[in-house]
């Protein structure tokens, strides 16, 4: 039996706000290219993993440089699953670096240390911002959100990324970690934790980066799966909707960012398109637009924005 969830509406709660969801400028394209992932972590909103068939084509992958082209984006982020296990992905990159002033890759350093030293020299030379995934300076909280192994695994790619000037002052290679909770709990000060990741990564292991962000876990996928499965999911909705703090509303990433699925589809955010939400409600491709909707355009929204607007919010 499903656990009953009783938070009030998302949609509610901003017209209680008297705000509304619509869309600014949309300066950032987000391509997500796929499920496919050589971890299944517990959090994960697509359930990406090992099995999944889902990345994206040559043929779309042409199609979201020609849209790029077109649109002007001031950055774009790509983001997965693991990009670094699609076919295709540094020509993706390459294709992409003379239309964007900032091109991130969302890493999976596992994945990242699999490829080897000229797929890293490859992002070094396209000047790729890399932002990658690493919960925790404790092994065992990282290895339980990730599985067994992961924490050395990214401990060592992170060094060889320092190796290559990412992450060091003054070479302007970008390094940022994203650190989500392990458990049905919120995520800690973004300062406070930042100081603490530097101070403790630089003191053991001499590792170095650029920024990190805290963001809470969005109840999707596996993640909700887990939930559900563990009696978290009420408590965990809860939580979220308490912490809903509007001054979030007007800074988060949907009213600046467009996203593109695997197959082609426009998603206002990549956790609408785990939630099967698509852009303007209707699934529209992205070779069928000249640019991104206007400024006033409605953003959708669902209960799972709570996670977006919980605290600092994800922005």
């Amino acid at each position: 039996m499903s656990e009953a969830v009783t938070v009030e509406p998302f949609a509610s709660v901003l017209r209680r706000h008297g705000l509304e969801l619509t869309r600014g400028e949309t300066t950032t394209l987000q391509v997500n290219v796929g499920r496919l992932c050589n971890q299944a972590c517990r959090h994960c909103h697509l359930e990406a993993g090992p099995g999944r068939p889902e990345v994206m084509g040559p043929e779309t992958m042409d199609r979201v440089v020609r849209f790029a082209a077109r649109a002007g984006f001031s950055a774009v982020d790509v983001t997965g699953g693991a990009p670094e296990l699609v076919p295709g992905i540094l020509d993706l990159l390459a294709a992409l670096r003379p239309h964007t002033p900032r091109l991130i890759l969302r890493s999976n350093l596992t994945a990242l240390r699999e490829r080897g030293p000229e797929f890293w020299g490859r992002l070094r030379d396209l000047g790729v911002v890399i932002v990658t995934s690493f919960p925790s300076v404790s092994r065992a909280q990282t290895d339980a959100q990730r599985g067994a192994g992961v924490w050395e695994q990214s401990l060592d790619m992170l060094r060889r990324l320092n190796e290559l000037g990412y992450g060091v002052e003054g070479t302007g290679l970008e390094l940022d970690l994203v650190s989500n909770p392990a458990g049905a709990f919120l995520p800690p000060d973004q300062c406070r934790a930042e100081e603490r990741f530097r101070r403790d990564l630089a003191r053991r292991w001499g590792i170095a980066f650029s920024h990190l962000y805290t963001f809470a876990n969005v109840p999707l996928g596996r993640y909700r799966c887990w939930l559900e499965e563990s009696g978290n999911l009420a408590g965990y909705l809860e939580k979220l909707a308490q912490a809903f703090n509007p001054a979030t509303v007007g800074g988060l990433m949907c009213r600046t960012q467009l996203s593109v699925a695997w197959d082609g589809v426009l998603y206002d955010c990549d956790f609408h398109l785990a939630a099967g939400l698509p852009l303007g409600g209707r699934p529209r491709h992205v070779s069928e637009c000249e640019g991104p909707p206007p400024a006033g355009t409605p953003v959708a929204v669902a209960d799972h924005c709570y996670a977006c607007t919980a605290g600092s919010g994800f922005t």
